[in-house]
């Protein structure tokens, strides 16, 4: 007898060995005990799923001997007639090459005849799809409203192209992907019966290379035992699909959500070079991506993923390395990549570029964090002054550090405490208001996002900006190379030209108490007066136009001031928008 490939031979021949569509087969087996077997059948789904096996073991059902039922014995001549394709009332048709009108003509006048020596006869067409709109029309009739020992079984991995005549005249059975744990649970079977010993890596590795088709599956093994002889590991695997193992794809993924360029560009460089298919490797990123984002959001649940219990501990360890936002932002560059891949010239190119565009998404900020900002710095600056007992409370005096470089003690205690401003100097909180009064007729929106900030120091060669931790989130909107660029030039305008623009998160010190501010003032200056007291009565209220010139105070907001600005005209072209006064 010639060797029979292993597809084949471990073909299932009844329902209870299809694996995973249990929902198809739990169906048919009801309507046979319960009698209600339809004229009609249509059976669809992905390649390698099942379809015409289901359809033939529904055949053996229906005309085994003293049928129609499930289970019926294997020595049934019946059956093997039917199993071995040499069945006279079983008529198997590819509609592929048989789809014009005169085949099914031919069809039409076959079915009048009785079947030869079974209870039905049965019609399995195979890609009925492929069908003309002829041939599909001159069928309608016949399938409407056949012989009562006609039975008719289509089968399609394409039913969008089944006409609607001909759907609704059947009963549909969509058949699924075929889990990855079952194809490994078969295989394995599978190889334990030809004597084949199969590493658990390599069972993983031919099931995710199948893809949910268990053909597939099954026609690797033959060729790998075929390659391998009795022992077979994950490698051999890898090299026939042109897959990059699980523990590749988990190095590429960690330098991405890591932001190591480098090492994200120097693992796609060797996984080309050993051969990887890339656009397998694209589609592999993409599902470990997603398998990463199932994991955030199920809080750790494998319900919904297909991965063993190593790949399941690399998920767990990378799904705290980003947020689900980012996650999802990769994806979408993954996903454009994938629908350009297949046109692009340069594909190694393209998957460079995709990778490096993959880590500028994971650090990207999204648009509505920066609007959720933009609406907290506005309402912070256009905030009033709040009231306490009808009465004006006392405004916080801002400190801002001294313009000269520290004596030698005083800059041991202030590196003992560097998130904290210096007390203030006058020359430096001179030039600090200059600045922003400046910006103010320039640059309304550089203006305000300012107005919460500090100046730490300022030398011949850098000026360094402090933000309070309550206004860091607005560090992030001054801190880009236009408002550095910016600052330069208005430094520059006021004779302090300086080279280099640093932010940073400072406190502001509170100004020392009043006899420690008299001490310090008569050392330096003995001749010079000391502040009055402060007297804890009412505080005189100093008018609007007065309390603009105070850098503490927020600027009065001016609409045409604040679209006029470049920044601004920028942004409203980039996103066609209007600016609309909410306050009311």
């Amino acid at each position: 007898m010639s060797y029979q490939v292993i597809a084949r031979k471990y073909r299932p021949q009844r329902f209870s060995d299809v694996v995973g569509q249990e929902h198809v087969t739990t169906t048919l087996s009801n309507a046979i005990e319960q009698g209600r077997i339809a004229h009609a059948f249509l059976f669809c789904g992905p390649r390698g799923t099942g379809k015409t096996t289901i359809a033939r073991i529904f055949a053996k059902c229906l005309n085994c001997t003293d049928g129609p039922r499930v289970q019926f014995p294997e020595d049934d001549p019946r059956c093997l007639e039917i199993a071995e394709g040499r069945s006279m009332d079983v008529l198997e048709i590819d509609g592929a090459s048989n789809n014009g009108v005169e085949q099914v003509r031919e069809l039409r006048e076959t079915v009048k005849y009785a079947p030869a020596s079974s209870r039905f006869k049965i019609y399995i067409i195979d890609e009925v799809h492929m069908l003309s709109t002829a041939a599909f029309n001159a069928l309608l009739k016949t399938l409407e409203e056949p012989p009562a020992h006609v039975k008719f079984m289509f089968a399609t991995t394409e039913p969008e192209k089944v006409l609607a005549t001909i759907l609704s005249r059947c009963q549909r059975f969509d058949l699924r992907r075929i889990p990855m744990s079952l194809i490994v649970k078969h295989i394995a079977y599978i190889a334990k019966q030809e004597k084949v010993e199969v590493d658990d890596n390599a069972l993983h590795a031919i099931a995710r290379g199948a893809d949910g088709c268990m053909r597939d599956a099954e026609s690797t093994l033959d060729q790998l035992i075929s390659f391998c002889g009795g022992h077979i590991v994950e490698s051999d695997v890898l090299s026939m699909f042109g897959l990059t193992a699980r523990s590749q794809l988990a190095e590429l993924a960690q330098a991405l959500l890591e932001g190591q360029a480098h090492a994200a560009l120097r693992g796609l460089n060797d996984l080309a070079a050993s051969g990887k298919e890339l656009g397998r490797l694209l589609s592999d990123l993409l599902n470990h991506f997603r398998n990463i984002l199932l994991f955030q959001v199920s809080t750790g649940n494998l319900d919904l993923l297909e991965v063993s219990d190593t790949e399941a501990e690399t998920l767990g360890a990378q799904a705290k390395l980003a947020e689900p936002a980012a996650v999802s932002r990769i994806m979408e560059v993954f996903t454009d990549a994938e629908m350009r891949f297949r046109d692009s010239a340069s594909r190694k190119t393209l998957l460079e570029v995709t990778l490096m565009k993959a880590i500028e998404a994971r650090n990207a900020v999204s648009l509505d964090a920066v609007l959720q900002a933009l609406n907290s710095l506005r309402s912070n600056a256009c905030a009033p002054e709040p009231i306490t007992g009808g009465q004006p409370m006392e405004a916080q005096p801002r400190s801002n550090p001294s313009l000269d470089p520290l004596p030698p003690m005083e800059s041991k205690k202030s590196a003992a405490r560097p998130s904290q401003a210096l007390a203030a100097d006058p020359e430096l909180e001179s030039v600090w208001k200059q600045l922003l009064d400046s910006l103010e007729r320039s640059s309304r929106f550089t203006h305000t996002c300012l107005v919460q900030a500090h100046p730490v120091s300022l030398t011949q060669t850098q000026i360094t900006i402090g933000y309070d931790p309550e206004f860091e989130d607005q560090m992030g909107l001054a801190d880009n190379s236009r408002t550095h660029e910016l600052l330069r030039t208005k430094l520059g305008e006021l004779g302090h030209p300086v080279t280099t623009v640093r932010f940073v998160k400072a406190e502001v010190t509170r100004p020392p108490s009043p006899p420690i501010a008299e001490s310090i003032a008569q050392k330096e200056a003995p001749a010079a007066p000391k502040a009055p007291t402060q007297v804890p009565s009412r505080k005189i209220t100093v008018p609007k136009k007065d309390r603009g010139a105070s850098p503490a105070a927020p600027p009065a907001f001016d609409k045409e001031d604040f679209k006029n600005d470049p920044l601004i005209q920028k942004a409203l072209e980039v996103f066609k928008g209007q600016i609309v006064d909410v306050r009311n």
